[in-house]
């Protein structure tokens, strides 16, 4: 009996491991149903209402008052996004750089944890942020450049974390090689790591592209909007973006504003899956390579 009594508790062991575990992937499951049917029932509702109030004069004519098209508010994303993109990404790819290669020192990890600080602070902050320091700090109004460097502080510590996650990839063994061959440390991080770590920090950037075009709150404090399209200036002139219009139309008690807001959370959804998609092309071919 002494004998036998290790026996069924190594069994008892085993079998509570694999009710665990069972129970485990059951619940792993029915959350990832919960989430697809969820994510499936969005999709649907955006982009069946979308698509019913999608014409072609909503993408060729401006928004009037509540109805018109959508022109200045997809030309407004797009150069926001890119004046984001513009500024973020020197700084971000910079900082990522030095946090990789430098990971050791005190600046480095003075930016690890800055970055890490900045992904959690609400977008609405940073538009506050956006609207006392620039909109009336230094005069600029509601403007593109106002928006777009709150856009670019959100963009920037996305930028910073992938670019140092995809250089630390980069093995050893390939730093050794370039500098047995005479390299310098420039040479070796410029001519050698940061090409072979590019499909990373090219995600990164798609990611935070996709989180600039669906933002709205900072948006809201520093960019304005504006029905026209944009007259060239970078401050002292608002202007329009896909979000807004979704925002303010969907509470209209119009069925033109409301048409506007579905059509244009069908353009934000369009953009963003696009994106997500490309991110996804060049994980893949990175590591076919």
């Amino acid at each position: 009996m002494n004998m036998l009594a290790p026996v069924r508790s190594r069994h008892q062991v085993r079998l509570s491991r694999r009710l665990g575990s069972l129970a485990g992937w059951m619940l792993t499951g029915a959350c990832l149903l919960v989430l697809s049917v969820l994510m499936v029932w969005i999709l649907e509702v955006v982009f069946v209402r979308g698509v019913s109030a999608l014409k072609l004069s909503t993408l060729t004519t401006i928004t009037q008052g509540s109805g018109g098209g959508l022109l200045n508010a997809i030309e407004g994303t797009l150069v926001l996004s890119a004046g984001a993109l513009l500024l973020a990404v020197p700084f971000g790819v910079a900082a990522g750089i030095y946090s990789a290669e430098y990971r050791f020192t005190h600046w480095a990890v003075a930016i690890r944890f800055l970055a890490d600080v900045l992904v959690g602070v609400p977008s609405i902050v940073v538009g506050y942020f956006g609207y006392v320091g620039m909109v009336e700090w230094l005069g600029w109004n509601f403007s593109v450049a106002a928006g777009s460097i709150s856009l670019a502080i959100i963009s920037l510590p996305y930028i910073c974390r992938t670019t140092e996650l995809a250089l630390r990839q980069v093995s050893n063994e390939l730093r050794d090689a370039a500098y047995s061959l005479g390299a310098d440390e420039r040479r070796v991080i410029l001519g050698v790591c940061l090409p072979a770590a590019l499909p990373g920090i090219l995600t990164g950037i798609l990611l935070a592209l996709a989180v600039s075009v669906g933002e709205t709150a900072p948006l809201l404090y520093t960019a304005g909007w504006s029905s026209y399209l944009w007259d060239g200036h970078l401050t002292h002139s608002p202007i329009g973006y896909l979000t807004y219009a979704i925002w303010t139309f969907i509470n209209e008690p119009f069925a033109a504003a409301n048409a506007l807001a579905y059509a244009a959370a069908l353009l934000v959804t369009g953009f963003v899956l696009i994106i997500n998609i490309l991110a996804r092309f060049v994980l893949e071919r990175r590591a076919q390579h």
